[in-house]
């Protein structure tokens, strides 16, 4: 059955792939999106959102989309700020935009929508911390950030909580109690609150997808906050020397941008009633070192792979999803393996202007005025 589905963000990287999976289906969609300068540049280009009613403007700016809100029998919220290192030093950015928005949508949802049957709202992993990891003493347990001392000394292993013992990597589930260590992980738990509360109390269903890396085509080439794939080929492309910081052991959990607009497509034919999050990625972990060599491999090994042993605050060691609670709800099980999703990701990004270069330079000298490096990189 045809659905009347918002989707804020819509004209992002996800809400790309989402939109044309929904018109597919036959979905009425209606797209809010500020079109902003870091993802989208000076001239945005917008005609994919032709098949779609587009309100250009902020999230927080209710007046701009209302009867959009009144119209929507499912909302999909997915418009944020989502740097981890950008976060750390433009925090009032990053709680404007994630948590003040959400606030203003959330409250307007709250006093006015007669037809919302379904809330949704793009979560992140980033709200676990350091996620769980088991100790051989004290079992399961969930550590905090990692000590500075430590890390700038080059020791980057998590340790335990209780007796300081290192830990062996488990797949973290939404048990995990929340431990950001980014803003952005911060404003991300506010998010996905502010969210599962308003559809607790007007009676609705309600999921937060607490996506893992997410990767594919048409992810922002230009913005060097949101993901190493379009950094590392980048610099990959045309031989610079690329930079990987810590030892290159930390790792992620990469899941295709297919996969995650099917499991946000699950929810929507889901009818069963659920309110909660969902962990959605590939379950895999893969690390940073073996990320930069596959893409320096399919541009010729033309680059040189650095090991920096800097440490940027904000930033995880590893994590792995734990995908057994989406698989018992959605059914949902993920298709695109790493190395598939780079081949479809470095394809299409071959195509692309080169759009990062300076952004990404100005990045780490952000990041170094800040003093959000830790160690001395090696000259």
């Amino acid at each position: 059955m045809s659905k009347n589905i918002l989707i804020t963000g819509g004209a992002g990287f996800i809400g790309r792939h989402l939109c044309d999976a929904l018109l597919r289906d036959g979905h009425s969609v209606t797209v809010v999106d500020n079109l902003t300068r870091q993802v989208h540049g000076d001239t945005p280009e917008i005609g994919y959102l032709g098949a779609v009613r587009f309100h250009r403007c902020d999230v927080g700016n209710i007046d701009g989309y209302a009867n959009a809100i009144l119209d929507a029998e499912i909302i999909i919220h997915l418009a944020a700020q989502t740097g981890t290192g950008q976060s750390m030093y433009k925090i009032a950015d990053y709680f404007d935009c994630n948590v003040r928005d959400t606030s203003l949508l959330v409250e307007f949802m709250a006093q006015h929508c007669q037809k919302l049957e379904k809330v949704i709202v793009a979560s992140s992993r980033a709200i676990y911390g350091e996620g769980a990891y088991l100790c051989a003493s004290h079992g399961k347990v969930y550590p905090r950030e990692r000590d500075l001392n430590l890390v700038s000394g080059g020791d980057f292993s998590v340790r335990c909580p209780v007796c300081a013992c290192n830990v062996e990597l488990l797949a973290t589930d939404e048990e995990c109690p929340s431990q950001p260590t980014s803003y952005y992980g911060l404003t991300k738990q506010i998010q996905e609150q502010l969210v599962l509360m308003l559809a607790k109390n007007i009676g609705i269903d309600g999921y937060a997808f607490r996506f893992q890396n997410v990767i594919g085509e048409f992810q922002s080439l230009r913005n060097p906050y949101t993901g190493i794939l379009a950094v590392f080929s980048n610099l990959a492309r045309y031989g610079k020397a690329i930079d990987v910081f810590e030892d290159g052991n930390e790792s992620r959990d990469f899941v295709h941008v297919s996969d995650v607009v099917r499991s946000i497509v699950a929810a929507i034919y889901n009818s069963s009633h659920f309110i909660g999050p969902l962990n959605v990625g590939s379950g895999v972990p893969t690390s940073v070192l073996e990320v930069a060599e596959a893409i320096n491999s399919y541009y010729g090994n033309r680059s040189s792979i650095k090991i920096t042993g800097q440490f940027r605050l904000g930033d995880i060691r590893h994590n792995i999803a734990d995908l057994k609670k989406i698989n018992d709800v959605l059914g949902f099980q993920p298709k695109v393996d790493f190395r598939e999703g780079l081949t479809r990701f470095l394809n299409w990004a071959s195509s692309q202007d080169d759009l990062g270069g300076e952004a990404y330079a100005q990045s780490i000298r952000e990041l170094e005025e800040f003093k959000l490096l830790v160690g001395q990189k090696p000259k």
